[in-house]
């Protein structure tokens, strides 16, 4: 979908509002719970949503329902959001940004929190990505781009040592291969330009140096000129304890992390993240939404690994869980061009989520498990089981995805978070289940007892 004019949206003032989230995830799940707190909001519409988002008539949320559209069906969404009277849209999954979901929205004057088709291309391409940092002067790792596969193979040969693949395009979180060796990075290069395995998404590929150190998510509220960040995060990629195995979509996550402090996050902030929402203006496409920075914390600093252009998953299950604030009013005041410091506030403690997946995930799995558990699980109130592969087969809850649900859980300390995680984690029971029992370790291993001085109660870096 290309980009198109935008018209100038309704002033929303100060009326109860209408939100379209879109998206099917624990992250959509997560939000539509946290939007749901809020007395602005009057209705919520899931596109399509999942077995947590369909109501309150099994459990599910008040205000909300859910609409049977997929993400990628743009015209559909854009004439539900018109023919409902949405004041806002909420989109989780980033195809839909990069396809220009939030263009053909604004031409409609819609308001929608997320970049336009062009800036969401810090996401969607890599490649884009890596030369507007080189642009701009943001510390990120060297790299080489090619489109012809012989061209790559041999700049293998001609420079040695571990490096690491990526393909350029969106490859569900799977498109990124961490070489040990010449060997290694051969065959990743032929199974992504040669044999396709990532499809389009694989026709550019990143030849990118190595970089070391603890790797952490920075998600920002942004209005275009403003970036302020949320406590910073931690997610599991891999599918096995220890950060074995294939990488995943994500199999936990944590927030805040002891691993960077106030002086560090207020680096980042300085050196990442504005110079991001400064350049995008620059460049005539202000950034509106949330941008996620994946960072690895190196011996010579912050370097960013990539953005993502959207809420994280699972970090956004855990964030929700430690947000104060009202997230309608601060989409609202995002949208609007009005964010202020003031307006975010966090709580102090930490929050945790275990992904409990399919046996098989991230590869093939079985689909129409029973889930039981979940009432069991939600009995004490600090924890939250968000929905992600499920569906309802008459009154019996089945899995439908890699990712069954989410469990999140709110702690004084990130132990207390993680041993409430873990006890909700286990009353809940379908065939196949697998989980990791180490989310944490990471701040465990280097901090007994983590510290919540890294972020203050705005979530801003003095």
């Amino acid at each position: 979908m290309t980009s198109q004019p935008a018209k100038a949206p309704a002033k929303l003032g100060r009326q109860p509002i209408k939100v379209l989230v879109v998206g099917s995830g624990a992250r959509e799940h997560a939000l539509c719970w946290k939007l749901a707190q809020s007395p602005r909001v009057a209705e919520i519409i899931v596109a399509p949503g999942n077995a947590g988002t369909v109501g309150g008539d099994r459990g599910g949320l008040a205000k909300v329902r859910n609409v049977a559209l997929r993400p990628n069906e743009l015209g559909a969404i854009v004439a539900l959001a018109s023919d409902e009277g949405v004041d806002l849209v909420l989109i989780g999954p980033e195809a839909p940004l990069g396809a220009g979901l939030v263009d053909a929205l604004a031409a409609q004057g819609i308001h929608a929190f997320g970049p336009r088709r062009v800036a969401a291309q810090l996401e969607c391409s890599k490649a884009f990505a890596k030369q507007f940092m080189q642009r701009h002067g943001i510390p990120t790792a060297d790299a080489a781009i090619f489109e012809d596969l012989d061209e790559a193979r041999q700049w293998l040969v001609d420079h040695d040592g571990p490096v690491v693949v990526k393909a350029s395009g969106l490859a569900a979180g799977k498109g990124v291969v961490v070489a040990d060796n010449r060997e290694e990075a051969d065959a990743a290069l032929l199974r992504i330009m040669r044999d396709g395995i990532f499809g389009e998404a694989g026709e550019t590929v990143l030849l990118e140096e190595r970089m070391y150190g603890d790797e952490i998510s920075v998600l920002a509220f942004c209005d275009g000129r403003t970036a302020l960040p949320m406590p910073a995060a931690q997610d599991h990629k891999r599918i096995f304890e220890g950060d074995r195995g294939p990488n995943t979509g994500g199999m936990g996550a944590y927030a805040p992390t002891p691993l960077l402090d106030d002086a560090m996050l207020r680096r980042i902030h300085h050196e990442i993240l504005l110079p991001v929402i400064n350049g995008m203006r620059k460049e005539a496409y202000p950034y509106i939404g949330v941008l996620y920075a994946g960072i690895m914390l190196t011996e010579t600093g912050p370097r960013v690994l990539e953005f993502n252009c959207r809420f994280g998953d699972p970090e956004t299950e855990a964030l929700m869980l430690l947000l104060d604030s009202d997230l309608a009013e601060l989409l609202l005041a995002c949208v609007e061009g009005r964010l202020r410091s003031d307006e975010v506030r966090w709580k102090t403690g930490a929050a945790a989520t275990v992904v409990l997946a399919s046996s098989g995930y991230p590869g093939s799995y079985a689909k129409g498990a029973a889930i039981e558990g979940i009432a069991q699980a939600e009995a004490d109130a600090d924890v939250r089981v968000f929905h992600g592969g499920t569906r309802w087969d008459g009154d019996t809850l089945r899995t439908a995805g890699g990712r069954v649900v989410a469990v999140s859980a709110y702690g004084v300390d990130l132990r207390d978070a993680l041993a409430k995680a873990y006890v909700a984690a286990d009353a809940i029971s379908f065939d196949g289940k697998h989980l990791r029992r180490d989310i944490g370790w990471h701040a465990l291993a280097k901090s007994p007892q983590p510290s919540q001085d890294n972020i203050s109660q705005t979530g801003v870096p003095s």
